[in-house]
């Protein structure tokens, strides 16, 4: 071998090294918990890619309902492998109590949030305002010349047998504030689910054509004409909305429920500055609106911007809901959470 050629494998090699260097610094992977469905295809495809391409990052979706993001958690607790999770924000406050949470650090974007939006000494943090109301098949409304629903106690009334989806109330959010609505509606409180469960059977009961775990079959039963009305946010409806699924929202005269999607960073999780790093950009104002405009995922900071007239006018209608929304008593729930799972299962959905 001559000298040229020498020189030239030698520098070969040295790119050869370069270039592995430079992939291995481009092999940190940040395991995500969240919803599927919308939220995974709007973080994937439009918020995650300028994070990854800055930070040379690969961030993989674990998706799954906010109930089974906390069970991987928990399950995981002294191993973290997810390093970010999205919950309800009624489920992470159990997260937090679990010690599943660390505390999101101190930046400049935090006081731009919504009034409300940062949870118990910021140990976790909404990315996604929102509510739970009723959503209705507007096709078969139209058909039967049904009035839009304006009340919880619509799902009770005999017109609907048959027709009404119901999410798990033990499994799903959705459910578990139409329940706890009806409840009130009742003369319970979240201190007192009695008459929710002893008049729920007699009731709503009898027009329910299904429990569901989660939304997912939503969309199918509204086009196959089985749905007529059930629990669900604006932010679900504008995505079913998207895809031609003739739907509509319907906020209740007694309110609708606050809804908040919430970040946290898992606690001793192997990447905590990364990670860190990655919960302060989803609450940026660029992530943000991206979120809204690709995913009519309302924004927790009041500087993210609406890309378009139309996403301004969603926006302002949002505001409007959030004026007569209610919000649940987080604490005394969780407190009592594990029982009312248990009496749901065994006597509503058996």
């Amino acid at each position: 071998m001559n000298r040229t050629t020498f020189l030239q494998s030698v520098a070969v090699a040295a790119f050869m090294a370069t270039a592995a260097g430079a992939a291995h610094a481009q092999t940190k992977t940040l395991y995500v918990g969240m919803n599927g469905g919308n939220f995974e295809k709007t973080f994937t495809d439009h918020v995650f890619p300028d994070f990854e391409k800055a930070n040379n990052v690969k961030i993989v979706v674990v998706p799954g309902t906010s109930s089974d993001i906390l069970a991987k958690a928990t399950a995981a607790k002294g191993n973290p492998q997810m390093h970010v999770m999205f919950l309800d924000d009624g489920v992470m406050v159990r997260a937090i109590g679990a010690g599943l949470c660390e505390k999101i650090k101190e930046s400049a974007v935090l006081s731009d949030l919504a009034p409300g939006a940062r949870l118990k000494n910021d140990m976790a943090i909404g990315i996604d305002l929102g509510m739970t109301g009723l959503a209705y098949n507007k096709k078969m409304f139209d058909e039967k010349g049904w009035a839009p629903p304006t009340s919880w106690m619509d799902l009770a009334d005999p017109k609907y047998k048959e027709k009404v989806v119901f999410q798990s109330a033990s499994a799903s959010s959705f459910g578990l504030h139409a329940f706890l609505m009806f409840n009130r509606i009742q003369g319970g409180s979240e201190q007192n689910v009695e008459p929710g469960f002893s008049k729920f059977k007699t009731t709503i009961g009898p027009n329910v054509l299904e429990y569901i775990p989660s939304s997912a079959k939503i969309s199918e039963m509204v086009q196959t004409g089985d749905a007529a009305i059930f629990p669900l946010t604006p932010t679900a409806v504008g995505a079913l909305q998207e895809k031609n699924i003739p739907v509509e929202y319907a906020q209740p005269k007694e309110g609708s429920v606050v809804l908040m999607v919430t970040e946290c960073v898992i606690a001793n999780n192997s990447e905590p500055e990364l990670a860190q790093k990655l919960a302060a950009y989803l609450l940026s104002p660029e992530a943000q609106s991206k979120a809204l405009q690709h995913g009519n995922i309302v924004p927790s900071n009041v500087n993210a911007k609406a890309a378009t007239p139309e996403a301004e006018a969603k926006l302002h209608k949002f505001h409007e809901y959030m004026k007569t929304a209610v919000t649940l008593d987080w604490d005394a729930i969780n407190e009592k959470r594990p029982e009312w799972n248990s009496r749901w299962n065994r006597m509503i959905e058996r």
